[in-house]
């Protein structure tokens, strides 16, 4: 029997990714989405940060709990996400095929 394949990550998938494991225990959809933007300076609404949570939910890829209610949101509690192991392996095999895509373009993306 073959190990699971991960599957393929869209650009969103692997930043909303890449932001969960960034975060570790701060990974919630506000938190995901200005770690995104910090990063990257690009504007990514909450509501597609929620969709695409889900959805890397519903592929297996994430986890998700709630923490205990906190008074800085009035008693609500908060949606934390981690990364299972597929999760993982979908992130390093799609970081790995941009690099194997971008190796030796450097020199050509330079402003001249």
């Amino acid at each position: 029997m073959s190990p699971i394949r991960p599957p393929e990550l869209g650009e969103l998938e692997l930043l909303v990714s890449l932001a969960v494991l960034k975060l570790g225990s701060d990974a919630y959809s506000l938190a995901i989405a200005d770690e995104i933007e910090a990063t990257t300076a690009r504007k990514v609404s909450r509501p597609a940060v929620l969709i695409t949570l889900q959805r890397l939910e519903d592929k297996g890829l994430l986890t998700s709990w709630y923490s205990d209610p906190t008074p800085v949101r009035g008693g609500k509690a908060k949606r934390i996400f981690a990364a299972k192991p597929l999760g993982k392996a979908a992130v390093k095999q799609a970081l790995e095929r941009i690099q194997a895509m971008s190796r030796g373009l450097a020199s050509m993306l330079e402003a001249k």
